[in-house]
């Protein structure tokens, strides 16, 4: 099972504003470790709360990338992408 990987125009605006080296590096992490996993959630951690609940975060250094997990269309759907001291408020 491939999981395709899916980013939202936020999600893009984000990764531009990174910087060139940081984010090749999360989309690489995505598309290779991510995409070819079985079950998404297995590199995954789940988030809690009001506003995060249901969604997943990946750590990739410093910067944590925040998805929906999609099951019925094999969908990771990137929602943001930020460093870690700012992209959970």
């Amino acid at each position: 099972m491939a999981w395709t990987i899916e980013l939202e125009e936020a999600a893009k605006k984000q990764l531009a504003k990174i910087g060139k080296p940081a984010a090749a590096r999360i989309v690489s992490y995505l598309e290779q470790r991510v995409a070819p996993l079985d079950d998404a959630r297995q590199k995954g951690r789940p988030l809690r709360g009001q506003e995060l609940n249901g969604l997943w975060r990946y750590r990739v250094g410093d910067y944590r990338i925040i998805c929906d997990i999609q099951d019925g269309k094999l969908i990771v759907l990137v929602v943001e992408i930020g460093h870690r001291s700012s992209v959970y408020r």
